[in-house]
Formats: structure tokens, sequence, C-alpha cells
């Protein structure tokens, strides 16, 4: 498996995957495809935390990271992970998250913050949001709401995350 940043050659695919990832997703709104497209038109985007997962030649998976506001500060948002059906519970989305992750550290981010699954995103270090006192801009149950700073100085970063306008909220 190889995990390398996305490029405009992948759009295409990329919509595709993401597409197919969420179609029988418990929680989707199905629009998650038309999200990756708006976001990599907006000021939010980072090309460097647009990450694809290539096996065999296919895209198998896809993270992307975009810039939030929390208290006046940056951070990231983690949204979507997409993982083809065929290629979940193969690492895939780990391996994506893991790069993401140490692309941001690099890039000097302090947090990412990620609405999903409260089984799945504490593996990779994710918290309660609210031990930071970050909170969401809507409704979410505080174990699904997460963050993880990403600096080994502590960072003060608290208020209502602000995410970019693309994500309609």
């Amino acid at each position: 498996m190889i995990i390398r940043k996305e490029t405009p050659a992948d759009y295409e695919a990329v919509y595709e995957l993401v597409k197919a990832a969420f179609a029988a997703a418990e929680h989707s709104d199905g629009r998650e495809h038309e999200l990756v497209a708006a976001l990599r038109k907006s000021g939010a985007f980072v090309p460097g935390l647009s990450l694809v997962a290539e096996t065999d030649g296919i895209l198998a998976g896809h993270i992307l990271f975009t810039e939030i506001r929390i208290g006046g500060r940056t951070a990231l948002a983690l949204a979507p992970l997409s993982v083809l059906p065929a290629y979940q519970r193969r690492g895939v989305g780990s391996a994506l998250i893991a790069e993401g992750h140490r692309a941001a550290r690099e890039l000097r981010y302090p947090f990412s913050v990620v609405l999903g699954s409260e089984r799945y995103y504490p593996k990779f270090g994710y918290l309660p949001a609210e031990r930071f006192g970050i909170r969401p801009p809507f409704d979410a149950p505080s174990e699904n709401f997460m963050a993880l700073p990403l600096s080994d100085e502590p960072v003060r970063m608290e208020g209502i995350v602000r995410y970019a306008k693309e994500f309609g909220l």
C-alpha cells in the first residue's frame, strides 16, 4: 500500500471512492463526495492533507483534513475518511490517519477534531473534545465529537469550532 498526496488526476476516482464508501454507512447524508469536491475549492483546503491510499493500482482510500477555527486559532477537522468497502478492515483507514497526523504535525497544526465513531477514533488518540474546552457548533454526543492534540507542547484551544462554510453548518 502506498499513501500519497492526492493529485488533480485522482479527483474523479476519489469522488467515486467517497461515494461508494458512504453508500451503506449508518451515519451519512449521502453527500460526502460532494463535500470533498467543494472543500478542494475552499480556503480551508490544505493540499498536503488530502491523501490517498493506493493498493494494487487501485485507490482504496482517501482522507481529508481541512482548516477550522477554534477560539481564534487555526486547527484541523478530519472529514471525511473514506475506504472502499472491499478494502475496509485491512488497515487502509489506519494508515491514512497515521500519515495524515504525521503531515499535520509537520505543518505545525496544534489539533485535529473529528465527529465519528467512539470505538474507532480513540485508537488513534482522539478524546472527547470537551476535555480540551473544544465544542461543536451543533448538537453531538460528547463521545462522538473528539479532538487530538498534534503538538507535544501544550496548546490552549478553547471555544466553538468554526468549520468551512462548505460543511453547511
